[in-house]
């Protein structure tokens, strides 16, 4: 009878370690959370105590409002340890901005940026702010440089007190996350936005100049990058770009141009633009949005950037541009005198290529510096948009049209050569 009751038993629990085992394979994300420890935290968590959330003090019921009273701002919501040392330390920092959902791109970025970095983060609702809040605390325990350098601000909508609210998440952050795998971390905290806050994400634009305007205004030093969190710099970018900016000899209405390619998922990041050329010639990298948009970046002209020496230690202009495109919109360092973004152009179409082309109306030069360079994850394929990406540009294209003409009249030289030239682009843009 024991035997039986031992086998019985045994068999009870052989179906409930099946059962667990199924669950587990149908919620991966948690599965991983619980058997994986978060690595290298024991000298900054006790095991009766959870790490102190990033943004604990930030009250955004009240902030200062943008131009239009749309959305309200929190600037330096969460300052990174040495901040204030490395600004004064370099000449250049790097201004990124992304909604919540695209945070996961911050650490590569930071792995390649030993410099400043002035984060811009667009948090919809109180669902969201709590996520930052776990994400950003995950990524300053995991993610030196992130703790170190990057420097937070946040930007919520008008609706961000009618959107569902989160009660704080119950558990420690010791064992719930692993420090190599953040895009699977977010991931899971993601899941935690209700069927509501995700329909008025949908509903409504991304203010894309808005966040990066802020992002701008948030570095403070002499030189400013300006990118998507998406864009990730060239190893060894700051030294380079420190050293070549203390003698650079253009000081007003210059624009230093990073060259920007897209890489092959299947590839590693490139460590030098020979790695870099060596990935094109496998088929593995090519200039950004060669494919969807080839306007997007061809004024660069990385042939000849490919074509110009090669020296890793030290960076220099490779050439000039001088095929200016309407729709051009690359990367680069500018003392942050140039002209603001503007903040009329929200969600998709003529927020970053209106703002470039006010530079070139207004005189600036753009240089494009070798052997530095940016790149994204991904051969990008031409595919249809999707009906609210359309409408969006759209009603960005309209008001390009007033925005052109107050151009005209603030700098007084005619964009209308450009513009006649590049008339059928603008509608497939």
């Amino acid at each position: 009878m024991c035997h039986i009751s031992n086998w019985s038993s045994l068999k009870i629990a052989l179906a409930m370690l099946l059962i667990n085992i199924f669950w587990l394979l149908k919620h991966p994300d948690i599965a991983f959370a619980l058997i994986q420890p978060l690595a290298g935290l024991d000298n900054l968590l006790t095991p009766n105590n959870t790490a102190p959330l990033a943004f604990d003090n930030v009250d955004l019921s009240y902030g200062r409002w943008d131009g239009q009273h749309l959305y309200k701002i929190k600037d330096f919501a969460l300052l990174g340890e040495q901040y204030r040392a490395s600004s004064e330390s370099s000449l250049v920092c790097l201004a990124t901005q992304t909604s919540v959902e695209r945070l996961n791109s911050l650490p590569q970025v930071s792995a390649n940026w030993h410099g400043p970095m002035s984060v811009a983060v667009f948090a919809a609702s109180h669902e969201e702010f709590v996520i930052l809040q776990y994400f950003v605390t995950y990524m300053r325990l995991c993610f030196p440089n992130i703790r170190e350098n990057a420097t937070f601000h946040l930007l919520t909508p008008p609706d961000y007190e009618k959107l569902p609210r989160l009660v704080s998440i119950a558990f420690n952050m010791r064992g719930k996350f692993d420090c190599q795998y953040p895009d699977r971390t977010l991931k899971a905290l993601l899941k935690l936005r209700s069927l509501k806050s995700l329909q008025w994400r949908q509903r409504n634009p991304y203010p894309q100049n808005h966040m990066r305007n802020l992002a701008r205004k948030g570095c403070q030093t002499k030189y400013t990058f300006l990118t998507d969190i998406d864009i990730v710099p060239s190893t060894n970018s700051v030294p380079l770009l420190n050293q070549f900016l203390k003698t650079a000899n253009c000081s007003k209405n210059c624009a230093y141009v990073i060259p920007t390619f897209e890489i092959d998922v299947r590839a590693s990041f490139p460590r030098s633009k020979y790695g870099l050329q060596r990935l094109m010639k496998k088929g593995l990298a090519r200039p950004f949005h060669e494919k969807v948009f080839i306007y997007n970046q061809y004024a660069t002209n990385f042939s000849k950037w490919l074509s110009s020496n090669t020296n890793d230690t030290e960076v220099s202009i490779s050439h000039i541009v001088t095929n200016f495109e309407f729709l051009y919109e690359p990367f680069y360092i500018a003392i942050d005198s140039a002209p603001a973004h503007d903040e009329r152009f929200t969600g998709y179409g003529f927020t970053r290529n209106s703002q470039v082309y006010e530079m070139h109306i207004a005189g600036y030069k753009f240089y494009v510096l070798t052997p530095v360079f940016t790149g994204h994850w991904g051969l990008q394929r031409k595919q249809a948009r999707p009906a609210w990406r359309e409408q969006q540009n759209n009603v960005n294209r309209r008001k390009f049209d007033v925005f052109k003409s107050e151009i005209f009249l603030r700098y007084k030289n005619d964009p209308r050569l450009l513009l006649q030239s590049k008339k059928n682009q603008i509608l497939i843009k």
